[in-house]
């Protein structure tokens, strides 16, 4: 604790799948707490990593990606992304520098327009910025400040770290003055169920290919701390159909072996200690359809009806 005034507010970051928000929020806090994957729409909860800037504490809610919802657990979780944008103290609207203003972003600020709280600041961070030369960065600057009247634009890459430390000055100085919300050593509010089972999917999201990521979930379906100071852990593999439970499995159950091993040498990493692991794979032909997965995943079923 310093002998300065605190600060805690909520920081949403906000923008199209893909535009680097679970690496800018990873960043920020300096672990690990949001899946990072090449695929879209791999954030599914809306995910609080919390990270310090001097006096004031940063509370980071990394929404799911906006876009174009077809199924109930897309329209969740865009319904997600922006209860957690109304909710926040400051905005934070990732723009990837080598897309620019695309018909996505468009339909992002249009809203932003509509649903952005009286006073609430928002903030244009353009990402990738190593992925694109300066005239072209200096134009879409002007573009998207022509666009909309934000309060500040950071250059940034999230992955290498280049100007996040002026975005997390910029808005430690924001945030609203009062007690912090969170325990100093703290860095993300979720359950750690939630956290392993999110670990575990993120190595399945990278392990499969095509569609098949969208259609299965995990949840830690028990969660033992043993005497020795380890812990065991019990997941279940949702997929919708038989033909998917094989291909998670593979061929003599290598594919759930590869991964349960990536997950768990992660998970030991994270919580700092050993870690027992074990993966089932269970075929659930309408778990999008069930209210208690997304009660699981930290979503609002009632927000996935048409």
């Amino acid at each position: 604790m310093t002998d300065q005034e605190t600060r805690a507010g909520f920081i949403a970051l906000i923008g199209e799948p893909n535009a680097g928000k679970s690496t800018l929020l990873n960043r920020m806090v300096g672990a690990k707490v949001s899946i990072v994957t090449h695929k879209v729409q791999t954030t599914r909860a809306r995910i609080r990593g919390v990270a310090m800037a001097g006096a004031s504490q940063l509370v980071f809610v990394d929404t799911p990606g906006l876009f174009r919802p077809k199924r109930r657990l897309d329209r969740a979780m865009v319904a997600a992304a922006w209860t957690g944008a109304a909710d926040a103290d400051v905005v934070v609207l990732l723009v990837e520098a080598n897309r620019g203003l695309t018909e996505g972003v468009e339909a992002i600020l249009t809203s932003l327009e509509e649903k952005r709280a009286e006073g609430q600041p928002v903030l244009l961070a353009i990402n990738k910025i190593d992925r694109v030369e300066a005239p072209k960065l200096l134009a879409l600057t002007e573009k998207m400040n022509a666009r909309y009247a934000f309060d500040g634009t950071f250059l940034i890459s999230a992955e290498k770290g280049h100007g996040v430390e002026d975005l997390r000055t910029d808005l430690a100085a924001r945030v609203p003055a009062g007690p912090w919300l969170y325990p100093e050593d703290q860095i993300a509010d979720l359950p750690l169920r939630i956290i392993a089972a999110e670990i575990t999917r993120e190595k399945l999201t990278l392990r499969l290919h095509q569609e098949l990521p969208y259609q299965l979930t995990v949840e830690t379906e028990k969660w033992e701390d043993r005497p020795d100071g380890s812990v065991r852990i019990d997941q279940l593999i949702y997929v919708v159909r038989d033909g998917h439970k094989g291909i998670v499995l593979g061929k003599k159950g290598e594919t759930t072996k590869a991964v349960g091993q990536a997950a768990r040498a992660e998970m030991e990493a994270f919580l700092g200690h050993r870690v027992h692991l074990f993966l089932q794979v269970k075929v659930r032909p309408n778990w999008l359809e069930d209210s208690e997965r997304f009660d699981a995943m930290g979503l609002d079923f009632k927000d996935g009806n048409a």
